[in-house]
Formats: C-alpha cells, sequence, structure tokens
C-alpha cells in the first residue's frame, strides 16, 4: 500500500502533464557523446586493454602443457 503524500504533490502527473520537449537545445552538444570512439562497443573494447592477448597467450600454453608436459603413466609405479 502506498504511503499518503503529505504535500500533495504527484510527480507522475508532473511528467505525465510535461510531456517531451519539441526540440532539445542541447541535444547537439550531446551527440558526440554517442558517436565516433565513444559508441558503446568502443567503450566496451576498451575497458579491458590486453585481454585478448591474455586469452591466446593462456590457450597456447594450456596447449603446450597438454601436448609436451604430459604425465607418463605407469613408469616406475608397481601394482600389488
Amino acid at each position: 500500500m502506498a504511503r499518503p503524500n503529505l504535500t500533495g504533490f504527484d510527480a507522475r502527473k508532473l511528467a505525465a502533464a510535461a510531456g517531451q520537449p519539441a526540440r532539445d537545445p542541447w541535444a547537439r552538444h550531446e551527440a558526440w557523446r554517442y558517436s565516433g570512439p565513444f559508441t558503446r562497443v568502443n567503450r566496451l573494447r576498451g575497458s579491458f586493454p590486453g585481454f585478448g592477448i591474455a586469452v591466446v597467450a593462456f590457450a597456447g600454453y594450456m596447449a603446450y602443457e597438454q601436448l609436451f608436459m604430459a604425465k607418463e603413466h605407469g613408469h616406475g609405479e608397481e601394482h600389488h
């Protein structure tokens, strides 16, 4: 149950009455934030520098370890 508003001010009614402005005077000044090097993809790509190189290096190390450093089974072990 919603609490009663003591002031009588309803933000939803104000937002509904205001609607959208016909023309945003700051739209031109805000446009640079969402284009060029500031797009969402470019910002995400720059968030983890070196991550791709690290993944490739780790995968290479794991492949090397599995191929060349494999543990030899059965040598020196005696079963009773």
